[in-house]
């Protein structure tokens, strides 16, 4: 299968390309970034550009896997227009281009951000769209598009709700398991914000990649949340990164952020009906991340 990622070059994206190419298929990438391996077809350009895109996809191109976007919650609130023009203006050209050349399927990088915050209640897909920050709703914008070109033309779609990404590989990356990382390492102390009971579900960068080859083979237009299931609070991360290492990772104590939800707790149960499993737990995946970034340093 001939399959377009954009944002290939990023954290996740690198991960689904290596997949997607170790089981045959011809993959071209679209990236502001060049691709880390020369050997990959990789279009240096902004998936708003109608010229990078249409030598992007070329004949022949029967799935998209769109990963690209600005993913920053505060770029999105302090440039909202900017955030919007990439996240939905970039989705809906993309798939007009499926649209203009038969491209059926298409698998997006979506959020729970969609939701906004239910406090400690359960996230699933039947969660009412009520996005509190510009990322959000341009995210639930976009599930919209897919539902309308899937519903208009017949694509066959699926949006899959990411919980937070992290493994091997996230070098580059500012999240709290790279800050984690990197404190362990001897970079700056992570802060703790308030009192550290914030609940997170952390998935596996190579269980977010196994999620989007499902959405490949899914019908109509779906939607599909993908965690590992289990939600963990900021203090047993931390305890839990710092047992995986073998010290105590450095922290700092900072005052809560404004507006922060105090939890996200999702029901996975949709995606494993549908064949979804993730196959790291917290322990196995931290301890692979760590690995990787010991290694990476030398």
């Amino acid at each position: 299968m001939r399959i377009l990622v954009t944002g290939g070059s990023g954290f996740i994206g690198t991960e689904v390309v290596r997949r997607l190419r170790a089981r045959g298929d011809d993959v071209v990438v679209i990236d502001l970034n060049p691709f880390a391996d020369p050997s990959v077809h990789c279009v240096v350009g902004d998936i708003c550009d109608p010229g990078a895109l249409a030598e992007a996809f070329g004949e022949g191109t029967e799935a998209v896997v769109h990963l690209a976007a600005i993913t920053s919650v505060l770029k999105s609130v302090n440039d909202p227009d900017g955030v919007f023009r990439t996240n939905v203006i970039g989705t809906q050209r993309i798939l007009e281009r499926c649209r203009e050349l038969g491209t059926k399927r298409l698998v997006f990088a979506s959020s729970n951000a969609v939701v906004g915050d239910v406090g400690a209640e359960t996230i699933s897909e039947l969660s009412p769209m009520r996005p509190l920050t510009p990322y959000g709703s341009t995210k639930a914008s976009c599930e919209m598009l897919l539902w309308t070109y899937a519903g208009s033309y017949g694509m066959q779609t699926a949006a899959l709700r990411f919980t937070n990404v992290y493994g091997t590989g996230m070098q580059a990356k500012d999240s709290v398991v790279a800050r984690l990382m990197k404190a362990a390492m001897g970079g700056p102390a992570v802060p703790i914000y308030g009192d550290g009971e914030q609940r997170r579900d952390y998935v596996f960068v190579s269980d977010a990649a196994s999620a989007v080859e499902l959405g490949l083979g899914v019908g109509g237009a779906e939607v599909m949340t993908i965690g590992a299931g289990r939600s963990v609070s900021m203090n047993e991360l931390h305890a839990l990164a710092s047992e995986v290492v073998g010290f105590e990772i450095p922290v700092t104590e900072s005052p809560a952020k404004p507006g922060e939800m105090p939890a996200v707790i999702v029901d996975t149960s949709h995606a494993a009906s549908l064949g979804f499993h993730a196959e790291y737990d917290l322990r196995s995946g931290l301890a692979a991340t760590w690995e990787d970034f010991r290694a990476s340093a030398g």
